[in-house]
């Protein structure tokens, strides 16, 4: 029967349960109720421990007296008929009599209607009790009964008790709503208390600009799948965005060499995004460099062409041929510096050991927009004082302006609509590739920049612009200079793979 029962082992979510079956604490979600819900939490030594660390956790912080079990058992007193109503996972575990939980329930039920007694009368023991099993591979949580315990009071439309409302909160309600099926309702909830998504802060700066510290990176990806589970399109689209601007430890070798000192760290939901948000987000940022990293790139060539009939300096002078050589040389230094450019000779150990260590993690893990800033600090390099603007700066100046307008649209960010409803067709990676046997060439000219449609930032046009400069297999970053030329048109491109210097 309901009363006093053995003394209180701090596993309860939220206020003090005041009810208890057997030893079990049962939390009265709906008072009137028709159900037990026996929850049985499990949690690794892996999470309980680095939740002993993380003594600023806002779901720990709400049950200050709680004290960290591998195993914690927790009851909940809910309705049967909320649950089918706005769980698909509850109405077919409760529904369907092919399952022995369903059948369980409606023969208590038959019992106590046998008995002439309510079961919003009836006490604990008398109640339908349904076991349910819930781990923290998905949310790396300690103290998952808080947030269930919050997620019944959600589906009941009653108050939760966790206060206040975070983003890591979310993430574990989302991950919980997802599994039990109730995503569009607790979506409902969200948009009725009104949570604004705070902006991403960003702290950590190493040598190539800013970049996401873990912590940073990983609050991120909970708004990202809070964004997604929980349908926030507008939210979606620039988290998506900000991750596809700075990178992420997963995509670099620095998430391999963490992984090894801490694997059970980044299997939360949110480290592997889903519905193949991972790959895409990924894939989005590979396009960003190589479109980027494609135009010096393309200038090198260039001016390493074998061919002497087209040298790049066009003042005509003698020394047309040595000013190029000179802002070969000056390029070269200035990439390097920078760490922009690295070299491989022909040696086994060079290649093995670029291949080994692979790209820059500085450039894999900081913003987009400060290697482009990096690019536009090249100095305007003269071998005399007639030669101006025949350097990289004044040549790549309204290329890079170009290709820095084109991150500032929604074009980068992945639309959630779309997303859902036709990934084949949004998705980046299918894009590449389509046109020809010879792969998909982006032609630079002064007609695409200045296309008046481009101002409008969300604009068709300018999304699709995006998609087609960033998706390329090749860039033709001087195509007016040759047009015309069918033999010049070689020189005047940049495969996606292609070595910086030409045979």
């Amino acid at each position: 029967m309901d009363g006093s029962a053995p003394k209180q082992d701090g596993s309860a979510a939220g206020p003090p349960p005041r009810k208890y079956l057997g030893d079990l604490a049962v939390v009265d979600i709906a008072p009137e109720g028709d159900l037990v819900l026996r929850v049985t939490f499990n949690t690794s030594k892996e999470t309980l421990k680095a939740a002993r660390k993380a003594k600023g956790s806002s779901l720990l912080s709400q049950t200050p007296h709680t004290v960290l079990k591998t195993t914690v058992k927790q009851g909940y007193r809910v309705q049967i008929s909320v649950l089918k109503e706005n769980s698909g996972y509850f109405t077919r575990l409760l529904g369907d009599t092919r399952f022995t939980e369903a059948k369980a329930v409606e023969t208590s039920l038959q019992k106590l209607s046998l008995q002439n007694i309510k079961p919003s009368e009836a006490d604990l023991t008398s109640l339908p009790v349904v076991e349910i099993n819930e781990d923290d591979e998905a949310s790396r949580t300690a103290n998952l009964n808080t947030a269930f315990g919050d997620l019944m009071r959600i589906l009941h439309r009653v108050p939760i008790t966790t206060k206040p409302i975070t983003i890591r909160f979310l993430a574990v309600i989302a991950v919980l709503a997802d599994r039990f099926n109730c995503t569009p309702l607790v979506s409902k909830w969200l948009n009725a208390v009104k949570f604004k998504f705070p902006p991403t802060t960003i702290q950590n700066q190493n040598r190539t600009g800013p970049a996401l510290s873990k912590s940073t990176e990983e609050l991120l990806r909970q708004k990202i799948l809070v964004s997604w589970l929980l349908d926030r399109p507008l939210v979606f689209q620039g988290v998506t965005r900000e991750l596809v601007m700075y990178g992420s430890r997963r995509w670099c070798t620095l998430f391999d060499e963490e992984d090894e000192q801490s694997e059970h760290a980044y299997t939360a939901a949110w480290w592997d995004l889903p519905s193949g948000l991972e790959t895409e987000l990924q894939h989005r940022r590979d396009c960003l460099l190589n479109t980027i990293s494609s135009i010096p790139s393309h200038f090198l060539s260039l001016y390493t062409s074998p061919s002497a009939s087209r040298p790049q300096c066009k003042l005509g002078y003698t020394s047309s041929p040595s000013c190029d050589s000179f802002q070969l040389g000056e390029a070269i230094k200035f990439l390097i510096n920078r760490n922009l450019l690295s070299f491989i000779d022909y040696s086994p150990q060079s290649y093995d050991r670029f291949h080994t260590s692979g790209p820059p993690n500085d450039y894999i893990m900081s913003d987009v927009s400060y290697t482009i800033k990096t690019l536009k600090q090249c100095p305007s390099y003269q071998i005399d004082k007639d030669h101006n603007h025949c350097g990289l700066r004044g040549r790549m100046g309204r290329i890079l302006e170009f290709v820095e307008a084109r991150l500032g649209g929604g074009g980068v960010g992945i639309n959630r609509v779309e997303w859902a409803k036709d990934r084949g067709e949004t998705s980046w990676e299918g894009k590449q590739g389509l046109e020809d046997s010879e792969g998909r060439v982006f032609r630079y000219t002064s007609s695409v920049s200045s296309d008046p449609r481009l101002k409008y930032g969300g604009a068709f046009a300018a999304e699709k612009l995006t998609r087609d400069v960033f998706t390329a297999d090749e860039w033709d970053w001087t195509a007016e200079e040759h047009e015309g030329e069918t033999e010049g048109v070689s020189f005047g491109r940049w495969k996606l793979g292609e070595k910086s210097f030409p045979r």
